[in-house]
């Protein structure tokens, strides 16, 4: 038997099985529906710090990671840490120092807070005027009893220690004792057992809102319930909204609301399995998998449609109920099989890229995929047979049995204008579709690819038309992006402009420190932002320096040991750092240099307007000048090569997604047609549609990024489903003896019908994710809608002057 002999007989058994035996069909679903929806509840959130599953084990980051584990910063602590920014006039005036003693006073009584020690201007003020003073309480009471004179000594005294004057905003005065802004930490010891965490922050935070004093709390915790929120304030908002857009253009589409409920079922089940699988196979619901959801809704109705419309074909010419469905079946199942292997590929080529995010998402759409087949191309006919039973049984009108379109309808004769059109010269066509192509692919390889936090961040203020949705669908209350901007524009530790070089010694051997300042003299250009074009650095030699500025006993000894005269030990290194371990300035010494001094730290300042591109490529380069090795990182560097694996990963997951698709198209229009080329013209369209969306992203300045970058293989995914069926109803057409323009203009009249009213539906049903918290999600969901309407667009007017073409040149059909 020939493979099509073959692939016949296997949709005849498959047919015959569903329109003979539905309700054992509609048994069988529904059961392994409710062992699905028992999965569901099993499904759990990722990681609340969206951008850390994104940078896992990536080398810049564990770079980065290693450093944090040697030197500790500021405001890094073992122990879960709350940071408590506070605004006013002049946070080192007396009143505000008392009020955020009375919140911290406040925050320590609350024993499931967990208090351990707090750290910050006031509490420092307060101890240096009153040694014995160790509890908020007590530490109000030295700063009231001081006097003014006694109070701004002692301020000015402290401003001389760095780990003081670092935990005030940039416009700190240490002359005038002022700064607008300070941010104390409090650390937390809470028992073992369980994450407190979100618990404790979040009631930290209730506490700083009911107070007088303006108090900012930005921790894990408060990041971890707003991430949450962002999903489910997401999914809340989106959800209700793409149900509301799909019911009204399945309304339209079907005009039946027994046929309409039959959908609804089936792409409520394609949810239920494949989240229910999601939680048996324990993977975890991240941003991304929002966009999974969206997708097969996006699939099942395009299925949904076709098996309805083409069934309805066939009855409205008089044919009865079963055996219109035995051949809507019979040229169907072969087209949805095509389309969803397509599609598989599309969205399961994500698998491909080196980010687990994307990766994750991947696989669970391409599942997803495999379950939207099954239901609505075996569960729906067997409903809609019984649908149809029922109304026959108890005399249930039909309301309207027609398909979208005809040869007839205004529709139709719309629909069938290019290949009107394009009939006369149709290979000029294709040459010029051709050339415009290539031009809009070199614009369109120009599209930015950024990885940034700002991503994934709720924006400060929702739209107004998010803002006052009613009761439920209103969303929380976003905090985090507001705190992080204020702290990245007011304090110089929060700047994410830096790069930071870790440096392996040893470090103490002489003429060490010279190789730590030597490559500042010449940097590349993003690092010359000093005097003379020197880059500007923070590193051991500057804290050896700033204590030798501060201790004229330590200037003579490194004087002593500085062989060349330029401020910097070339000699006796240990006694330099022993010395220094045991100053006021060991813990800043500590941030640079490890205990064993074996490897240093080297925070480095950055242009500001250089992008991310070229501080990642200058900071390598800045690496390769240091005598010892020494490695770039830093966030800016790590997002940098994140957003090159994006870049590199969308391009090869596209590239793979065509790849398989071709492929796989022309061995089964081969196999059955004896025309491979078939599989060609079927791919043609889809990439003309997915360079169309490139170049629209660059036009529009919307960058391929951590979720976006998915959209290329996905929109093919989606988008060949539409130049699959124009060709399968085409290659059904001339089957039975039709010419090339005659079968081209029924199968536009016909199946364009259903393919409008899919577009329609999937276009404004994924558009919908445009209004979700996420910004990254909103960019989604609209390029989303945007590809699904130029693959409609492209089978519509692309795929007609190909085939009509390809007739001319091979005869096709003879």
């Amino acid at each position: 038997m020939s493979a099509r002999g073959r692939i016949d007989a296997w949709v005849e058994r498959v047919t015959g099985f569903v329109t003979e035996r539905p309700r054992v069909v509609i048994v069988g679903f529904l059961l392994i529906t409710a062992v699905f929806a028992g999965g569901m509840g099993q499904v759990s959130m990722g990681s609340s710090d969206q951008t850390e599953s994104f940078t896992e084990g990536i080398p810049e980051q564990e770079a980065l990671d290693s450093i944090n584990e040697e030197f500790q910063g500021p405001f890094e602590a073992d122990t879960p840490s709350t940071q408590l920014i506070h605004e006013s006039e002049n946070v080192l005036s007396q009143s505000s120092m008392l009020e955020m003693l009375r919140l911290l006073e406040r925050i320590d009584q609350r024993e499931e807070l967990y208090v351990a020690s707090t750290a910050g201007p006031a509490p420092a003020v307060a101890q240096a005027l009153d040694p014995t003073a160790t509890t908020p309480e007590q530490q109000q009471r030295a700063i009231r009893r001081a006097s003014e004179t006694e109070f701004r000594k002692t301020v000015s005294a402290l401003a001389e220690r760095p780990g003081f004057s670092r935990s005030l905003s940039d416009d700190f005065n240490a002359r005038e004792g002022t700064a607008s802004a300070a941010i104390t930490v409090v650390t937390h010891s809470p028992p073992d057992q369980g994450d407190h965490t979100e618990e404790i922050q979040t009631t930290i935070q209730s506490l700083a809102g009911d107070g007088d004093a303006t108090v900012y709390v930005l921790g894990d915790g408060i990041v971890q319930s707003e991430m949450n929120n962002v999903i489910n304030d997401s999914l809340a908002i989106v959800m209700p909204l793409v149900v509301v857009l799909i019911l009204g253009f399945l309304a339209v589409a079907y005009r039946d609301p027994i046929d309409m409920l039959l959908g609804l079922i089936a792409l409520a089940m394609t949810i239920v399995w494949t989240f229910g699988f999601v939680g048996f196979a324990g993977i975890p619901f991240d941003m991304t998998m929002i966009t999974v959801p969206v997708l097969l809704l996006a699939v099942g109705v395009d299925f949904g449609i076709h098996i309805i419309n083409r069934y309805r074909e066939e009855t409205v010419i008089g044919r009865e109920k079963i055996p219109s469905m035995r051949v809507a079946l019979s040229q169907l199942l072969v087209a949805f099989v095509i389309v969803a292997i397509t599609t598989l590929f599309g969205f399961a080529a994500n698998i491909s890229s080196d980010l687990e995010p994307i990766r994750r998402m991947g696989f669970v759409a391409g599942i997803g995929i495999l379950f939207t087949f099954f239901i609505f191309g075996i569960f729906l006919p067997a409903a809609k047979i019984e649908s149809d039973r029922f109304r026959d049984r108890y005399n249930v009108p039909e309301f309207d049995n027609t398909p979208v379109s005809s040869g007839d309808s205004v529709l139709g004769q719309v629909l069938a204008v290019p290949a009107r059109i394009t009939n006369r010269a149709p290979a000029a066509v294709v040459v010029a579709v051709l050339l415009v192509t290539a031009g809009t692919a070199v614009y369109g390889a120009g599209v930015d690819n950024t990885f940034e936090t700002e991503d994934f961040l709720p924006p400060e203020e929702q739209p107004d038309v998010v803002e006052n949705l009613p009761g439920d669908l209103a969303p929380s209350e976003y905090t985090m992006t507001a705190t992080y901007n204020f702290v990245e524009d007011n304090f110089e530790t929060a700047t994410g402009e830096e790069v930071i070089l870790y440096v392996e010694g040893p470090f103490e051997q002489a003429h060490a420190l010279d190789s730590l300042v030597a490559p500042n003299d010449d940097p590349p250009e993003p690092f010359a932002v000093g005097e003379h074009g020197r880059a500007e650095s923070e590193s051991i030699v500057t804290v050896i320096q700033s204590y030798a500025e501060e201790n004229p006993e330590f200037a003579a000894l490194v004087a002593r040991n500085d062989l060349d005269d330029d401020g910097i030990p070339d000699r006796n290194l240990v006694q330099i750092y022993d010395e220094l371990d045991r100053s006021p300035y060991g813990d800043r010494a500590s941030e640079y240099l490890t205990d064993d001094r074996r490897g240093a730290k080297v925070s480095y300042s950055v242009d500001a307007e250089a992008s991310q591109g070229e501080i990642e490529a200058a900071g390598r380069t800045f690496a390769d000048d240091f005598q010892y090795e020494a490695t770039a990182t830093g966030n800016t560097i790590v997002f940098g090569a994140v957003s090159d694996i994006v870049f590199e990963s969308s391009i090869q997951s596209l590239a793979l997604a065509i790849g398989l698709s071709g492929v796989f198209l022309i061995v089964v229009y081969w196999l059955l047609e004896g025309r491979p080329m078939l599989g060609v013209i079927n791919t043609f369209p889809i990439i003309v549609a997915v360079v169309g969306l490139l170049a629209t992203m660059r036009a529009l300045g919307m960058a391929l990024n951590a979720v976006t970058a998915t959209i290329l293989s996905i929109a093919l995914g989606v988008g060949i489903a539409y130049s699959v069926h124009v060709i399968h109803r085409y290659v059904d057409e001339v089957g039975d003896g039709t010419g090339t323009q005659e079968a081209l203009l029924t199968t536009l009249t016909g199946t364009g019908g259903a393919l409008t009213g899919s577009m329609a539906t999937t276009s404004l049903g994924t558009g919908a994710l445009a209004f979700a918290i996420s910004p990254v999600l909103g960019d989604f969901g609209f390029l989303m809608a945007i590809s699904v309407f130029y693959s409609f667009a492209t089978s519509i007017i692309v795929l007609p002057p190909t085939v009509q073409a390809y007739a001319q040149w091979d005869g096709y059909p003879k």
